[in-house]
């Protein structure tokens, strides 16, 4: 996609996600800053602008380091339209070697086979791990407990914001990569 798909996306956070203010994060803390991808990623316009992006920009890492990645996912809710959009792109982009999509459940389900894991995902796997904001990065890190817990390989993190709190810090002390779409530098300038 081009330079105009990034700036489309930017102007749709912008609109429908980003908020200033004062705010308590789920985390506890206060900000300034509140980022709701959610508003975004269900937006179908959203949500084929994050395909389009994602799929580019994750393409683009596992090229440039010689990955190749079987799923992508993360933790639900807010990295499951993410990872579903880019997952869909690769298939439209790569029809024979595309990304499968799965979730991350917070616990086990108590019924049934238990799973936390849902969807296309196989012991094994390398993965992309996806989360739709990073602050502290626990949510993150959660989601990287689960997969690594049921045998996946996680080689980097996709996050479409990065609030520039600390989360890319945690997340690279425990060796994961992030790459994010956008910082709150990039929307906000500060």
């Amino acid at each position: 996609m081009s330079e105009n798909t990034r700036e489309e996306l930017k102007l749709l956070l912008l609109d429908k996600s980003v908020r200033t203010g004062e705010f308590t994060l789920a985390s506890g803390r206060k900000s300034d800053l509140y980022v709701d991808c959610r508003v975004t990623s269900f937006d179908s316009r959203g949500a084929r602008l994050i395909g389009a992006e994602g799929w580019r920009a994750v393409r683009e890492k596992l090229s440039a380091n010689g990955l190749s990645a079987a799923a992508i996912g993360g933790m639900t809710l807010g990295a499951d339209p993410i990872s579903l959009a880019i997952g869909m792109e690769s298939a439209r982009r790569q029809p024979d070697d595309f990304l499968q999509v799965f979730t991350v459940r917070k616990e086990a389900k108590g019924y049934g086979v238990g799973r936390r894991i849902e969807g296309n995902f196989s012991p094994g796997d390398s993965i992309v791990v996806v989360d739709d904001v990073i602050t502290t990065g626990g949510s993150t890190l959660k989601a990287v407990d689960a997969i690594e817990a049921e045998g996946g390989k996680v080689l980097f993190a996709f996050v479409l914001v990065d609030r520039e709190e600390g989360g890319r810090q945690a997340l690279e002390e425990r060796g994961i990569e992030v790459l994010s779409l956008f910082t709150r530098t990039d929307l906000l300038g500060s």
